[in-house]
């Protein structure tokens, strides 16, 4: 059921401990808005010189107040801090709001101060925000806790960011969007990312969740409460970069940033992953409007071809299919529209709406009861007659047909039947109910405005309309793929050795060629006799035995075997040597899967195509681990190399289920073995008839 924040949230009373009359401090601000609904519940000010503040009486201290106080919100210096929050809990306090910075953030002394305290609001059954945090706001209760108003809705906003989100804010008011709630998470100490998520997710108030955050804290966890909270959630991620690759000692590592591992996750647990303030706003008012898909089929529709044109390269780069249209619905989108119109998609008018604006409306309706069209995206001048209400005011307002000139006067007409065609699509979309988006050169036209006010998302920009598009749609038809459950941690991998690692993997179903390891030439040939040629030999214990010449293949027989052995030692001097049966690979494909343990997610599965290329080509996808079979097929199947899986130039397909269900396996042995840091299988060698690992590795923590 997770943590009850119900004091936090709806408190039955509230202190401003620092509260001051001085503007420049924190404890103005939230003094200031913490009086704004005084009848809601006692509002209590605490300042150490007494007196008034912002014209109330002011207590010296919260013992001075006389009465149990459920909230207090705690902006004084650091030195004062644990001072206040021991006050705070022997008067009944039942949640703290930590203004005060100078602790985790400021290095190991703020650390132990921080957990110090954290434990001992724990231990009295209280909660703690922050601290270095910027307060908290419910509108749904009238608790106004931070600097700021947030206009009331549906959202409900967790940053660690200040002033992220005043911007999100301001740009969610012109999309219409407010605000449920407002937390400041700064450190985390005691509440948590996963806390307020499982809070808001039971929140009624709360449509969906925003969240800026820079520290997960544990990662799988907010993944979880994501994925079970019914509703969505969008975020907004910063320190996507490459670095925490470049300590990596596999494949798998060096391929994992962190961007990869936020985004499997996001992938995984069904959560929006947005990379800039405009796009969670773009996001958000897409999730507020109308019903989601499980479909990515879109049909562009326009009245300019420049515009469609633009716009069907802005829906594929969002995610969505701009499939051509069958032949039944072009048949019904000829019926409703003049010669000269396209019906192909995308759909366009081609000056039509010029004569009769009703065509947009016509046109709207034919799309969404096309059985073939999942999403529909409006893109172009509609709009532009009722904002000039005089003809096309100077704007290229046509289609294919000469960009709107000659047009003949009468543009109050066009404006009144171009707003009569914004009402009749409102009527059109709440009879056969698809996601519908609008791109408009004239967003805040009176037409595009009655879109608007429908609940249809109406954007100035072409990209915002692909991306509101792409977020009304659910990936895969069955939604999203699911959060794999973590197995139970299996005894430790002691011998983390090449063969070590084979016999793990073994264990678990992943087929290997017959393999002995070597030291010296008599149990080379010891080989050699236990199994037929051709032989693969390899050097082991070196980081990468391909570039620094240990791999040799296809030697026939033992001479040769042995030939190649005495080059070898005679060159790298290794401890050991692995001699192997040589595979078939006829028509295979060589595959990596690999599984790099994060400190936020844990293990994280990647795959892709492999071999000695794999860091060149970067043909990879990634998920958390353990990866089911049919997930893993999926991530396969969109490789941007995936056609060479179903055969080309004359090739066999390849047996990619075999290969998901090793991809299985060796993601569900490194998931069971946390003291593995990275856990590699490359090549995976794919056929037509099934798929053998060829090489492995692990990297102990």
């Amino acid at each position: 059921m997770g943590r009850d924040l119900t004091a936090l949230f709806d408190p039955g009373s509230v202190a401003v401990v620092g509260a001051s009359d001085d503007p420049a401090k924190y404890g103005h601000a939230v003094a200031s808005q913490a009086l704004r609904a005084p009848a809601r519940r006692p509002v209590h000010l605490v300042n150490r010189r007494g007196g008034t503040v912002l014209g109330k009486a002011a207590a010296p201290s919260l013992v001075a107040i006389g009465e149990p106080v459920e909230l207090v919100v705690i902006s004084v210096p650091g030195a004062g801090f644990e001072a206040a929050v021991d006050e705070a809990l022997a008067c009944g306090a039942k949640a703290i709001v930590g203004i005060t910075a100078g602790f985790a953030e400021a290095g190991p002394e703020g650390l132990a101060r921080q957990q110090a305290v954290a434990a001992r609001v724990r231990a009295a059954g209280a909660v703690l925000v922050g601290p270095n945090c910027l307060g908290i706001a419910d509108n749904t209760t009238e608790l106004y806790l931070a600097s700021d108003r947030f206009a009331p809705g549906g959202v409900a906003l967790l940053s660690q960011s200040g002033n992220l989100a005043l911007e999100l804010q301001l740009r969610a008011a012109p999309h219409g969007l407010g605000f449920s709630r407002f937390v400041s998470l700064g450190n985390q100490a005691d509440v948590t990312l996963v806390d307020l998520v499982e809070d808001c997710a039971r929140h009624e108030a709360t449509a969906a969740i925003a969240v800026y955050a820079e520290d997960f804290g544990d990662g799988r966890a907010f993944a979880r409460a994501a994925a079970a909270a019914g509703k969505p959630v969008v975020l907004l991620s910063a320190g996507r970069g490459t670095a925490s690759a470049r300590s990596a000692q596999s494949h798998t590592g060096a391929l994992t940033t962190s961007a990869d591992v936020v985004a499997a996750a996001c992938r995984d647990a069904g959560v929006e992953l947005v990379h800039t303030p405009r796009e969670m706003t773009v996001v958000l008012a897409a999730l507020s409007a109308g019903p989601r898909t499980s479909g990515r089929r879109a049909a562009v529709f326009t009245d300019g071809g420049g515009h469609g044109a633009i716009a069907a390269d802005a829906a594929e780069d969002a995610g969505l299919d701009v499939p051509e249209l069958g032949a039944r619905a072009q048949e019904r989108l000829r019926a409703v529209l003049w010669e000269q119109s396209a019906v192909g998609n995308p759909v366009d008018l081609a000056g039509m709406g010029e004569q009769n604006p009703l065509s947009y409306a016509d046109t709207v309706a034919e799309l969404l009861a096309a059985d073939e069209v999942d999403a529909v995206l409006m893109t172009g001048y509609f709009g532009g007659y009722a904002a000039s209400d005089g003809g096309l005011g100077g704007g290229a307002a046509g289609g294919s047909t000469g960009g709107g000139a000659g047009v003949p006067d009468g543009g109050s007409l066009l404006a009144q039947g171009e707003q009569r065609a914004a009402r009749t699509i409102v009527t059109h979309l709440a009879a056969a109910p698809k996601p519908l988006v609008v791109q408009s050169m004239y967003p805040q036209s009176p037409s595009c405005r009655i879109l608007a006010g429908a609940g249809i998302p109406v954007f100035a920009s072409t990209e915002d309309a692909a991306r509101a598009l792409a977020a009304m749609t659910v990936r895969g038809a069955a939604g999203t793929p699911g959060l794999p459950a973590l197995p139970a941690p299996a005894e430790p991998l002691r011998d983390a050795g090449y063969h070590g690692v084979r016999a793990l993997l073994d264990s678990a179903g992943v087929p290997f060629p017959p393999a002995r390891e070597i030291t010296d030439e008599a149990g080379l040939l010891a080989a050699a006799a236990e199994f037929e040629g051709p032989y693969v030999l390899k050097a082991l214990h070196l980081l990468h035995k391909s570039d620094a010449g240990g791999v040799v293949l296809r030697l026939a027989d033992a001479d040769a075997l042995l030939t190649a052995y005495r080059d070898m030692h005679a060159r790298l001097g290794a401890s050991s040597y692995s001699v192997e049966a040589m595979a078939d690979l006829t028509d295979g494909i060589e595959l990596i899967v690999g599984v790099n343990r994060d400190p936020r997610f844990g293990p994280v599965a990647m795959v892709g195509l492999g071999g000695v290329l794999t860091e060149t080509l970067r043909d990879v996808a990634f998920s958390l681990a353990p990866v089911p079979a049919r997930r893993a097929e999926e991530l396969l199947r969109g490789l941007r190399t995936a056609a060479l899986l179903a055969g080309v130039r004359g090739r066999p397909a390849v047996d990619v289920a075999a290969a998901a269900a090793v991809i299985e396996r060796v993601t569900t042995v490194a998931a069971a073995h946390p003291e593995i840091a990275e856990l590699e299988v490359n090549p995976l060698l794919v056929r037509p008839d099934g798929a053998v690992a060829l090489d492995a590795r692990a990297v102990l923590l």
